[in-house]
């Protein structure tokens, strides 16, 4: 093993799978590109940048943006909004893919089965805007939810602005637009699974149901783990553009976020140094929770990603 890098075999290696390699080089490329080579940027959080002046100009102010964002009033809000709509998108978001996965996965009728499929991939090719603006057009007093809620009896009401309904209408839009996308990587993992594994499970008398409780879930288990952690990893990302497109004044009480919140000030405000303090805060959170759900599951069943 001690002789396995030595630069006759690297050589030897490049030369073997030189059209991996070659493969290889955009992808490299765009990492480099646009994730590693920005990160340089970050040291404005530290200073009180200034366009004129560069980074190496500008004034070093130390830990000051921090302590100011620690210190202001939307600091406990913003936290408070990210966790909670993060929180509620991993509780009803996570586990709807895998559901949907296993139910497609019971259908027999191949042409019927490739038609769920599609339909459900669809959402996910529609524009942020377009779902924005249709729910919108669906939260009006004279929209689609407000002749539901009339049908029921219930009282019509201007849903985008109240406060309490804005998380619902938000990890619900989310659910429904990448429940379908989501399922992608587990109706491969079924597709992985040995059929002999459930040719056993009948032999021993298991149903669909028992089969899909001893064979399927524990064969797709590792998968769903996996894909746990990295969504644990996010838990502090949440997409701003539908937000950004549904919320106002009088719904930020409930759904301002980290990510809104840096929008607003290092775009609209141009106070950069502040909003990259921010965002700083917000990468080191998802870092620490990414390590956390790793060592965790590490623990406890032996999955993880390293």
């Amino acid at each position: 093993m001690s002789n396995r890098f030595t630069p006759e075999n690297i050589r030897k290696d490049f030369a073997r799978n030189r059209v991996l390699y070659a493969m290889a080089i955009p992808i490299i490329a765009y990492f480099v590109l646009f994730h590693y080579m920005p990160m340089y940027g970050v040291i404005i959080a530290f200073k009180r940048f200034s366009p004129a002046k560069g980074f190496s100009g500008s004034e070093w102010v130390g830990l000051t943006h921090f302590v100011s964002f620690f210190k202001s009033y939307y600091f406990w809000r913003l936290l408070r909004n990210t966790l909670l709509i993060s929180l509620y998108s991993i509780l009803w978001g996570f586990p709807a893919p895998v559901i949907l996965a296993l139910l497609i996965n019971e259908l027999r009728r191949a042409p019927f089965k490739r038609t769920v499929q599609s339909l459900t991939y669809i959402p996910h090719f529609v524009s942020q805007v377009v779902v924005a603006g249709m729910l919108i057009e669906f939260c009006q007093k004279t929209g689609l939810f407000n002749d539901l809620r009339a049908f029921l009896g219930l009282e019509r009401i201007s849903m985008l602005q109240r406060p309490g309904l804005f998380r619902t209408i938000y990890v619900g839009s989310e659910i429904w637009q990448e429940v379908g996308w989501g399922t992608i990587i587990y109706l491969a993992a079924l597709a992985a699974i040995d059929p002999q594994l459930y040719e056993a499970a009948t032999i021993d008398g298991a149903g669909r149901w028992k089969s899909m409780l001893s064979v399927t879930l524990p064969s797709i288990m590792p998968t769903v783990v996996i894909l746990l952690i990295m969504r644990i990893g996010k838990i502090m990302t949440i997409g701003h553009e539908t937000i950004i497109l549904l919320y106002n004044p009088l719904t930020y009480e409930t759904a301002d976020v980290i990510s809104t919140f840096v929008y607003r000030k290092g775009l609209l405000e141009f106070n950069w140094s502040y909003a990259t303090a921010v965002g700083l805060f917000n990468s080191v959170l998802n870092f620490g929770f990414l390590l956390s759900a790793n060592a965790i599951s590490r623990k406890v069943n032996q999955t993880s990603l390293w």
